[in-house]
């Protein structure tokens, strides 16, 4: 086990070439995972990973070096590596490493790794079960994925910093494909936490599988999507893709400084309507996303991006912060020890408004009504985005009318930002694990109902609406990655 003195001595060699700064990030990490497949459990997987990566920065320049030997010479080899593409001279290193206190706590009631394997090889099935139940002639296939992780992290740097941290997360998703008359479709839903096995007894995971089998279902008699502009309400429960799509990585500072975001320069302009209010906030208690410090060892906080429609921030790693000569907002995360940090989400939501969600919809003589959003890709560069529609509506007449298929959203996302006219008071989270320069990160995403006043829906009744659509959208757009 190595203690402060030994750490200290890893930073001084890091830094003993020249750099302006080093850092340990010090990894220990248990996961299980179990998957259900064709009513057979397919896999069930534990281990264990351990190591460590070493950084050093040089002005705008970052050498790593990563390694599994977590004992004292393994690091100090680490750090000879990284030391010799630093540049200054060498640097008298003199400090004391101080412990930082989290300013928040996150309470784990039922470790996982106190659950036996058989007790979640039983939920898993139970899941399963409880899917093919909504109707056992129609529904072909159900896929249930399990998976918890326990994190424990070290951090120590240059500038005396010392901290420890652990994440534990618990997730579940099911996938459910119906079929009839050569008709197939599919029903997609996932829970997680911030949280240990708790989060079963906090939501009922059998009512979770038996509500995308019941989508799945009903897609199968669901009306082919109309093509065209119209209104669209999204839900507050078909979460937050599109803000953390089609906003939210436009945010990060690293895509901002170097011109690959639409938001690029735009601090203290207007962005999107006044009724919009973006926040990331990473120290939200048992969110997917939650951590009390991130993975450069700055505390987790809350950060308004976007306040009544002007933009006020961006999300911060150590390295973006010092371009700006500012402080880390407390967002530098990686996959692992094997990655170096970079900005990111946490939990991105859009705060909720005022206005009562059931009315909002009455309001709009026809439209789109989205309750679940599925899949998509965004250009952050310029903000275009298409989104598929998991599970929409008409609106007639005020009311919610036929289920549809086949829809997509196309649309540019301050543009559509400022085209948001309603916005209810509920919220609605989902969860994901999000693809960054080959890094996933765990997060959430939040919503309330919206209303925005024209989108360009694309639909199986071809029109010109979906000639656009071909025109406007061509190669260079990342794919969204969920859970």
């Amino acid at each position: 086990m190595l203690d402060k003195n030994d750490l200290k001595e890893v930073l001084s060699v890091a830094l003993a070439n020249g750099g302006d700064f080093a850092d340990i990030f010090l990894e220990e990490k248990q996961t299980t995972g179990i998957g259900l497949e064709a009513g057979r459990i397919e896999r069930v997987n534990s281990g264990l990973d351990a190591g460590a990566g070493i950084r050093v920065l040089s002005g705008e320049a970052t050498a790593y070096a990563y390694t599994n030997d977590t004992s004292k010479q393994g690091l100090l080899a680490a750090a000879k590596i990284v030391s010799h593409a630093a540049q200054g001279g060498p640097k008298d290193l003199q400090l004391d490493l101080t412990t930082l206190k989290p300013l928040v706590d996150f309470r784990i009631k039922t470790r996982p790794e106190n659950v036996s394997t058989q007790a979640k090889v039983e939920l898993v099935k139970r899941v399963e079960q409880a899917a093919r139940a909504v109707d056992r002639e129609k529904i072909k296939q159900v896929i249930v994925g399990y998976g918890d992780t326990v994190q424990k992290v070290t951090v120590a740097n240059s500038e005396g910093t010392y901290v420890e941290d652990e994440r534990v997360r618990t997730r579940l998703m099911v996938n459910v494909v119906a079929a009839e008359n050569g008709n197939i479709q599919t029903g997609y839903d996932a829970i997680g936490s911030h949280a240990g096995f708790e989060i079963f007894a906090d939501c009922d995971p059998e009512q979770f599988a038996r509500s995308a089998a019941h989508r799945a279902v009903k897609m199968l008699t669901a009306l082919p999507a109309p093509a065209g502009k119209m209104p669209v309400v999204m839900a507050g429960e078909a979460g937050g893709t599109m803000v953390h799509e089609a906003c939210g990585h436009g945010l990060e500072a690293d895509l901002e400084q170097r011109q690959l975001s639409v938001y690029a320069g735009k601090k203290g302009q207007p962005v999107a309507s006044q009724l919009i209010t973006v926040v990331d906030d990473a120290t939200l208690p048992n969110r997917y996303g939650s951590y009390r410090f991130d993975d450069e060892g700055v505390p987790s906080r809350k950060v308004t991006l976007i306040e009544k429609g002007i933009l006020t921030d961006y999300l911060y790693d150590r390295l973006t912060a010092g371009k700006e000569k500012r402080e880390s907002n407390g967002h530098g995360r990686r996959e692992s020890y094997q990655h170096k940090p970079l900005p990111r989400m946490a939990n991105t939501y859009i705060a909720p408004g005022k206005e009562d969600p059931d009315k909002i919809i009455k309001d709009y003589k026809s439209g789109l009504l989205v309750k679940k959003m599925g899949g998509g890709q965004v250009n952050t560069t310029t903000g275009d985005f298409v989104f598929d529609v998991a599970e929409g509506y008409l609106i007639q007449d005020g009311e919610i009318g036929p289920l549809v298929r086949g829809a997509t959203l196309t649309g540019n996302g301050p543009e559509v930002l400022r085209m948001v006219e309603r916005v209810g008071s509920d919220l609605g989270f989902t969860i994901g694990t999000c693809g960054k320069d080959g890094q996933g990160a765990p997060v959430s995403d939040a919503q309330p109902t919206m209303a925005i006043k024209e989108l360009i829906v694309g639909g199986t009744a071809h029109g010109s609406a979906d000639k656009q659509l071909s025109r406007r959208f061509t190669a260079g757009y990342g794919k969204i990655r969920r859970i």
